[in-house]
């Protein structure tokens, strides 16, 4: 090959040559020069003659001829009709040509003439070609084009204005340019147009477009030269016509060596990479689409630069020529290369102040150009990657950063280019990039210049980069909007192979690789790393090797991105591996922000694509971060993010790995680190992080982080704790070694407890107690004080605490879980007192969310309400929610008590979810133990209570019912009563049995009204009906006493009478008629009354003497009662039907339900089915590599040996196996849950087997027999894992849709349940009870479509058929229309090194995705399953507060019972309705 090109050089030279054959001025053909010095000496005789009369009469045919072109008349033939005719007019033509500048019309004529004549190669030559060319068009066009050459030659005095000491006459340049824009146009015209171009001449106009090129841009560049105003045109007109060559008729090898050594002459000139970016690109676009298909890659080509009819092969080709045409962009770095050629020689040898041609000033660009070429190659690397460089954002090369001032160069660039001023003002089309060749802007945004900016800078300005600016930072801003990379991308190997090379030289460029023990030298090309400049050269500064550290900072990113885009399972070679790692150390220990910068922001799947001996790099990356994150403003703002996803991804190593050594690279003296050496670092990085940190989305995903943390922490202590069978050391998870960053060098203003500082000598400084301390005081402090103006980060920071109260600490501090609660309090009474202005749905989302977390923290801590400052704490708070007021207000105001206050709440909203808290407070704070699951709902009904009674087998729905009393209590509780004791007692009391229907649920209550405690009076007997007794008699009874009893007291008869005694005189002295007879009448009672005691005293004494020998006999009581009015009784005693009270009845606190109404049981039965707690299902999905199809994803689980060995152990952890049929709360389906319960069922010894005994891979979660389940107090999720079994064959999709649509419709019959008939109890209701199900859950309740999908590769999330799969998760609860799409996908892929990568895909939602699983969080096994649940339900809680219709569970159900109210009440009269309670009910048969 350097033969073949040695000689096609020397070919190109002699045709250049043939162009200076001389022009005659007589008649006579010119004579011949055969040596070169004497065709240049006659040429310039030539000019020096010019001006003479026989100069000017040689340019009269020229004059003629221009006359035939139709330029100012009509066009006519020519009339030139022999070969020898257009052979002499060529010659004169010719040197018209080579004229000076200042015969600029002769100049134009002679292109005029050649412009219209090369019309020949058109498919219609115009009128004005000579016979003889359109009859020879290929041979005379070849002579043509070889002698416009001259036109493009710089001219004397413009060439090299140093030797000539000439000024330059701008206006005479740009009118140059003008004619040169004319011909290219014309030739691009003809080519495009032409069906007759032979081989040769396609080689001849290749040719004179190199040249004319290498004329232009090989000599150093000039400011506003002719170089410099026709590069960008001349080099855009030479690669698209060489595209056209390349498939109309390719060219031969010597041409591609002789494009190749041309472009290595221009490589300081910037729009040689700028044109040498677009079309490796486009042709790049082309290689994909025939690799990958159409659909891999879309690049706008809008002016159709690559031609439509080149075949795959000549596009391969044509493509891998094209990338090596200028050779090896990173000898951009090392001047002396560059500068070795004849032209810059020349320069050398004739300036006095150039020693060497590296020190000319317009080399002073080459870093800017090394950085060009890097950015192109890095969008080469994108496109094979699968990125559209049209979603890349557009870099400003100009921008103005400290890169600039680094190197002292000040750029002024003119807007308009003059050459483009001066083309208009001749009405000249211009042939700026917009309309001639393809738009840079649109491909690659890699500048806006239209003109070579490579010229010399003006002595006003530095000699340095004019475009370096804060290029890097526009890694940041890709990093910040890339997309992922296609599914379909090359192996990295292969990328690596093509680009590698350069990528890895480029990175190590000004690195001393001398430190490094057996590391790489060399690339594989052979090429040395980049060394320094010979000493003996004085180097300018603008071109030192540390001043390409931007194209260096852009190789690194390109290598972070290509090796952050492995595919799961992919294999790199061991020495791509090792050459990375080195580059990217050196790269972090780099101080200038632009290197730190492009690779942080490149890599953060870094550590989560399984790259071999990646964690190498972890102590290093933790160093960069403590340089960019703890510090405010750092490089840019986009890099946080970014950061931010690498420290997301670091954060389970310490507790996963342990005490593994980390070996440092090169450093064989330095001791290496531990991984859990690194966790109180990591954990000051996160918490000082989230002090300074100011964007919403950032601060969510640190906050993801922190709960990962901490309760990873927790999990660990925990289970170190279990398998020690005591107390840890705390010291096992910290480090006295550790380096960690002093807190005193970020400013803030908090104390020593809310930065979290501890003593790192402090054992317990990392452990899960001081990390929940620390977390908890943060962020409950930048809660009130930052955070309560954003909603997402305040959802976000109230899930991080909801995640804290149920999370295991051992030691834990109950002032910490006070002070807690005190906050969110506070945040809470702070939102509510906001202005009105400030008042929006917004805002009382949070309110919201913030009293579901005291709900949390409560039920998690019962110990709380003990406390006498909390319970008033949230007492107060459930207030000011529900009434809108304190009852204590400011100091010096007056109490407000309840009947006092106008009840006026921020929302509605608000207060029902203080009612909610109020109602958790009485009846579930304390109510179970925190670690164990929570009670499942009341299983006893009307069903269950008859059959302690009776048998109800033979009885129906309504007659069961009809053995209750039915009462609504305050419109919000529903009680049913019934009065028949139970079978089991045996203790004939007053008993009631009563079953409560609130809003918080269903109870049931015996009561027994009874005198004395059951303990009491046991020695009696148990016998039925036995009284206490009365005490036994003592044996000493003492002495009687015979006491007289008087009326009056002794001393009453010491008194002496006087007048007023005796005005009632003695009975004995009336004397009246009147007093005789009372006195008769007295008289008989008296003897009456005698009689009768001596009666009574004979009958006790022959009682005694012949019926009792035994003095000490008790009398035997009369036998009990047996039927009693036990709801009036107990009405009575709870003050509800007392008369006294009962002021109106108009609206009672307590109201008779008519219960024989027909529809009573059909409502009563949809009260229970409205559950009191929010339900959500989650559906598990396992995927195999590989696999697209929805049927065989559903098949995997049917097996154990299908799944992955931790598959299992993650759906335990999600929740507990409870059986479909035994269960009375949420199963995933609505067919199936809050069922009445056979208790046969409940009592068969028959259990299912364990599952873990089975050979099944979670199939048998699929929700015909068990489910996962898990439930708090507030809320109940269950795990379905689908099968093909549990699909639409079980229940159809449209029926349920049609069955949801049409709620009125009672006689549609509804769609097949996935629970048979046989599973429940025969009462429980058939195809009525599950349309009554949806009837009163549809259109009230907020289904979220929730999966969990496990891949074993990573890519297949990309091809995930969520929407087959959305027919195998129908839970009952959709609305009309079905969701197509679920609300959230969850994504879990099994790392090598044991961790779990996360990856979240869904509907976009403005509160945005819920926390603690970020996307692309790395996950250790202990806290997989809890953090997946806690996420699901965060996600639903979110998806709840932004729901316009939905209504929280206690609000459905107390509506519910309104309208039971509404519906069947007794319009019963008050005396009716007293009397009712007399009245007894259809007595019930006892078994």
């Amino acid at each position: 090959m350097i033969a073949e090109g040695t000689h096609h050089r020397v070919l190109l030279d002699v045709r250049v040559l043939r162009i200076f054959e001389p022009c005659p001025v007589t008649d006579r053909a010119p004579p011949a020069f055969p040596k070169v010095l004497d065709i240049i000496t006659y040429y310039n005789h030539r000019r020096c003659i010019g001006s003479g009369p026989h100069f000017q009469a040689s340019m009269t045919p020229l004059r003629n001829i221009v006359t035939t072109l139709g330029i100012s008349q009509p066009p006519l033939p020519s009339p030139f009709t022999t070969d020898k005719e257009i052979e002499w007019n060529l010659q004169v033509i010719c040197f018209g040509l080579s004229l000076p500048l200042s015969d600029h019309e002769i100049i134009k004529d002679c292109v005029s003439i050649y412009c219209e004549w090369l019309s020949c190669l058109a498919p219609i030559p115009k009128i004005c070609v000579p016979k003889p060319v359109t009859d020879r068009p290929n041979f005379f066009a070849r002579k043509m084009i070889n002698h416009l050459y001259h036109l493009f030659a710089p001219r004397k005095g413009e060439f090299w204005p140093f030797l000539y000491q000439e000024n330059l006459v701008q206006d005479t340049i740009n009118r140059q340019a003008v004619l040169c824009h004319r011909v290219l146009r014309t030739l691009q015209s003809v080519i495009k147009t032409s069906e007759i171009l032979d081989a040769e001449t396609w080689e001849c106009i290749l040719l004179f477009l190199i040249s004319i090129n290498d004329a232009l841009l090989s000599p150093p560049s000039i400011k506003e030269d002719i170089g410099d105003q026709l590069c960008d045109r001349v080099l855009s007109v030479l690669f698209e016509v060489w595209l056209l060559a390349c498939a109309k008729s390719f060219p031969s090898p010597p041409l591609w060596k002789t494009l190749r050594d041309a472009c290595r002459s221009w490589r300081h000139r910037s729009n040689l990479f700028d044109h040498w970016s677009r079309i490796n690109l486009l042709l790049t676009g082309q290689v994909l689409h025939i690799m990958y298909g159409k659909d891999y890659i879309k690049l706008d080509d809008d002016n159709n630069f690559i031609p439509r009819d080149i075949s795959n092969d000549c596009v391969v080709q044509t493509w891998f020529r094209f990338l090596h045409c200028v050779g090896n962009p990173v000898e951009l770095t090392q001047p002396t290369i560059i500068s070795q050629t004849q032209n810059f020689l020349q320069y050398a040898i004739a300036s006095e102040a150039v020693v060497d041609p590296c020190q000319h000033p317009c080399l002073s660009v080459l870093p800017g150009i090394f950085l060009q070429a890097m950015k192109g190659i890095s969008t080469l690397v994108d496109a094979f990657l699968g990125v559209p460089p049209a979603r890349v954002k557009s870099l400003d090369l100009n921008a103005s950063s400290d890169s600039q001032e680094s190197q002292g160069q000040a750029n002024n660039p003119s807007p308009i280019p003059p050459m483009r001023r001066l083309a208009k003002s001749f009405s000249v089309a211009p042939s700026s990039n917009a309309n001639k060749g393809l738009p840079r802007t649109s491909l690659l945004g890699l500048t806006s210049r239209s003109k070579d900016t490579s010229s010399i800078p003006s002595s006003s300005q530095s000699s340095s980069l004019q475009s370096s600016g804060s290029v890097s930072l526009s890694a940041v801003d890709i990093a910040s909007i890339r997309p992922l990379p296609s599914p379909l991308r090359p192996r990295v190997n292969s990328i690596l192979h093509l680009f590698g090379p350069w990528l890895f030289e480029a990175a190590l460029i000004s690195c001393d690789m001398t430190k490094l023990d057996g590391e790489v030298r060399r690339t594989s090309r052979g090429s040395a790393v980049p060394a320094a400049l010979p000493e003996s050269i004085d180097i300018p500064l603008a071109i030192t090797i540390d001043k390409y550290y931007l194209g260096r900072a852009e190789a690194l990113g390109t290598l972070c991105r290509i090796f952050c885009s492995k595919k799961t399972g992919e294999e790199i070679l061991p020495a791509y591996l090792a050459r990375f790692y080195i580059a990217i150390r050196k790269g972090l220990r780099d101080t200038r922000n632009d290197v730190l910068g492009s690779i942080l922001s490149n890599s953060p799947n870094l550590f989560r694509v399984d790259l071999d001996g990646v964690n190498i790099l972890v102590p290093a990356i933790v160093s960069a971060l403590e340089m960019v994150l703890p510090v405010k403003d750092a490089i840019r703002h986009d890099l946080r993010r970014p950061a931010i996803q690498l420290l997301l991804s670091l954060l389970p190593l310490p507790l996963h790995f342990l005490n593994v050594p980390i070996k440092e690279i090169g450093d064989k003296g330095t001791p290496s680190s531990t991984f859990l050496q690194l966790k109180p670092r990591l954990a000051n990085l996160l918490i000082n992080t989230l002090q300074v940190e100011t964007d919403s989305m950032n601060i969510q995903m640190l906050l993801g982080g922190l709960m990962l943390f901490v309760t990873d922490t927790a999990a660990f202590e925990e289970l170190e704790k279990s398998c020690l069978g005591t107390e840890s050391p705390t010291n096992l998870l910290s480090s006295e070694n550790t380096s960690i960053r002093s807190l005193s060098e970020y400013s803030n203003s908090f104390d020593d407890h809310a930065l979290g500082f501890y003593d790192p000598m402090d054992s317990s400084f990392d452990s899960a107690h001081a990390l929940f301390v620390r977390t908890t005081y943060l962020t409950c402090h930048r809660l009130i004080s930052t955070w309560k103006t954003d909603l997402t980060v305040s959802l976000a920071a109230l899930e991080l605490l909801n995640g804290l109260a149920k999370t295991r600490v051992q030691e834990q501090d109950p002032l910490e879980c006070r002070r807690a609660v005190k906050w969110i309090c506070d945040f809470i009474i702070h939102q509510c007192s906001r202005p009105p202005p400030a008042h929006s749905k917004d805002l009382h989302s949070s309110i919201v969310a913030a009293f579901q977390c005291v709900t949390t923290w409560l039920t998690s801590h019962p110990f709380l309400l003990e406390d006498k400052e909390s319970l008033s704490t949230v007492l107060e708070v459930v207030e000011y929610g529900i009434s809108g007021t304190k009852s204590v207000g400011k100091p010096g105001e007056p109490i407000k008590y309840k009947d006092e206050k106008n009840q006026n709440p921020v929302s509605l909203r608000v207060r029902d979810a203080a009612e909610a808290l109020l109602a958790v407070i009485f009846e579930q704070v304390g109510g179970q133990c925190i670690n164990d699951s929570v009670k499942p709902p009341a299983l006893v009904d009307e069903f269950t209570l008859l059959a302690q009674v009776c048998s109800p087998g033979s009885l129906t729905k309504q007659e069961v019912i009809n053995h209750f009393r039915y009462y609504v209590i305050d419109h919000s509780i529903l009680i049913a009563m019934l009065e028949e004791p139970l079978v089991n007692d045996q203790d004939p009391q007053p008993t009631v049995t009563a079953v409560l229907r609130g809003p918080t649920g269903k109870h049931s209550w015996s009561l027994q009204l009874r005198y004395m405690a059951r303990n009491k009076g046991k020695s009696f007997g148990s016998s039925p009906g036995n009284n206490p007794g009365r005490p036994l008699p003592m044996n000493d009874v003492g002495i009687r006493h015979e006491i007289q009893q008087r009326y009056f007291p002794e001393n009453a008869d010491r008194i002496s009478t006087c007048k007023a005694d005796k005005a009632i005189p003695p009975l004995e002295l009336s004397s009246s008629d009147g007093d005789s007879l009372e006195q008769s009448r007295l008289s008989i009672i008296l003897e009456n009354q005698i009689r009768l005691e001596k009666r009574v005293a004979t009958m006790i004494k022959e009682e005694l003497d012949e019926s009792y020998q035994n003095l000490r006999s008790e009398c035997v009581p009369p036998p009990p009662s047996q039927e009693f009015q036990t709801a009036r009784l107990l009405l009575s005693h709870l003050g509800f039907i007392s008369v006294q009270n009962q002021t109106d009845f108009t609206f009672p606190k307590l109201v008779a339900i008519d219960s024989k109404h027909i529809d009573f049981a059909t409502e009563l039965d949809g009260l229970d089915a409205t559950s009191c707690r929010t339900c959500d299902t989650v559906h598990v999905f396992y995927v195999r590599a590989g696999q697209r199809k929805a049927q065989d994803i559903l098949n995997n689980v049917l097996s154990k040996n299908n799944v992955h060995p931790h598959f299992m152990e993650f759906l335990l952890t999600l929740g507990w196996p409870v059986t479909v049929s035994k269960h009375s709360a949420w199963t995933g389906n609505i067919h199936s849950s809050w069922k009445r319960l056979n208790l046969q069922l409940l009592t068969n010894e028959d259990e299912i087997k364990p599952l873990m005994n089975e050979n099944h891979g979670g199939s048998a979660y699929n929700g015909e027999k068990q489910v996962l389940y898990w439930a708090d107090t507030t809320s109940e999720i269950a795990f379905v894992v689908p099968t093909s079994t549990s699909g639409p064959s079980v229940w159809n999709v449209n029926d349920t849709a049609g069955a949801l649509g049409s709620q009125n419709n009672d006689e549609k019959s509804p769609p097949r349940a996935r629970l048979t008939s046989s599973d429940t109890d025969k009462h429980s209701g058939a195809p009525e009870e599950n349309l009554r199900s949806r009837k009163s859950l549809a259109g009230k309740n907020c289904d979220i479509k929730i999966f969990v999908v496990w891949l074993e590769s990573f890519e297949d999330s990309f091809h995930f058929p969520s929407a087959e799969l959305m027919a195998y998760s129908i839970t009952g609860m959709e609305g009309n229309p079905i969701p197509s799409e679920p609300t959230l996908i969850i994504f879990i892929q099994a790392m090598r090194n044991g961790l779990f990568r996360i990856h979240m895909e869904g509907q976009s939602l403005r509160m945005g995705f819920a926390t603690p699983l970020i996307d692309g969080m790395v996950l250790s096994r202990r806290v997989l399953g809890s953090l997946v649940r806690q996420t699901a339900l965060n996600m639903a809680k979110r998806k709840r507060l932004e729901s316009e219709n939905f209504q929280p569970p206690h609000v459905r159900r107390k509506l519910k019972i309104q309208e039971i109210l509404q519906k069947f009440p007794c319009k019963q009269s008050e005396p009716d309705f007293y009397t009712d309670f007399f009245k007894s009910l259809t007595p019930v048969v006892s078994v």
